[in-house]
């Protein structure tokens, strides 16, 4: 065989991808100790080994496991001179063989389980990405669904005397619930939150939710549909502790009425 084709067995059978005629005719060679097959297994292991090193991984106990039954056949396989004419020859050949074999597999085993973990995460992360992507065009397609319906009710909120420059928009349905929508809000001090609160009627303001605002003062809220809350004649914006409060009891940043 040409060093090209042996070098295309040696990669082959320690990647553990080689069998039938082909496998019988390397391990041949290993057998009798060529010179140019045993050279070639060797530098095809070590770069699989060194590839496994590299990798931030750590293989799982089935690897361990399986290299262990490995050394195990190998270690019986040793005690085991092969029978005919230059049996001793052939014996002091085999351990070398064996490990070499052993070596290939155990690389094979580990590669393999790495670029398996790599694509397993590059993956998941897709997945994830997907899951994104879905609630956001489910989120935008409710939000059509509420603008197109009669019933949404649209309220334009003002900043009172602590952000005078502050506005708002509420889209507001009362089976779908809505979104609230805050620019010129100045960011909320350590251990408070800005609380939106529904006013229907006569009632106590009801609380539709907490949520923040970045450091340009732009801040967005998922409103859910309130229970006994058919209208809601204002949404105001007060600043409460952190976690938000049953009644308001801060100041208020924000009022719009319908």
């Amino acid at each position: 065989m040409s060093r090209d084709e042996i070098g295309e067995l040696a990669a082959a059978y320690a990647l553990g991808g080689l069998e039938g005629a082909d496998r019988a005719r390397f391990e041949a060679l290993l057998r009798a100790a060529d010179p140019e097959a045993v050279t070639a297994l060797r530098e095809f292991e070590d770069t699989l080994v060194e590839l496994a090193a590299a990798a931030p991984e750590t293989p799982p106990p089935a690897v361990k496991a399986r290299l262990m039954e490995r050394i195990a056949a190998a270690t019986l396989a040793d005690r085991v001179e092969p029978a005919g004419a230059g049996r001793g020859r052939r014996s002091a050949v085999w351990p070398a063989v064996l490990s070499a074999a052993m070596a290939a597999g155990l690389a094979a085993i580990v590669v393999a389980w790495t670029v398996s973990a790599r694509y397993e995460k590059r993956l998941d992360a897709l997945g994830r990405d997907a899951d994104r992507l879905r609630a956001d065009l489910q989120s935008q397609q409710e939000i059509v669904t509420i603008l197109r319906d009669p019933a949404t009710q649209m309220l334009a909120l003002a900043g009172l005397a602590p952000a005078p420059l502050a506005r708002a928009r509420v889209l507001w349905h009362a089976k779908s619930g809505g979104l609230l929508v805050a620019a010129g809000l100045p960011p909320a001090p350590e251990g408070k939150t800005y609380q939106l609160w529904a006013i229907a009627g006569g009632n106590a303001p009801v609380s539709a939710g907490v949520f923040s605002v970045d450091a340009s003062g732009t801040g967005s809220l998922a409103v859910h549909p309130l229970p006994g809350v058919a209208k809601v004649d204002a949404f105001a914006v007060t600043l409460e502790p952190a976690g938000g409060l049953p009644a308001p009891s801060g100041t208020m940043y924000l009022l719009g009425k319908s």
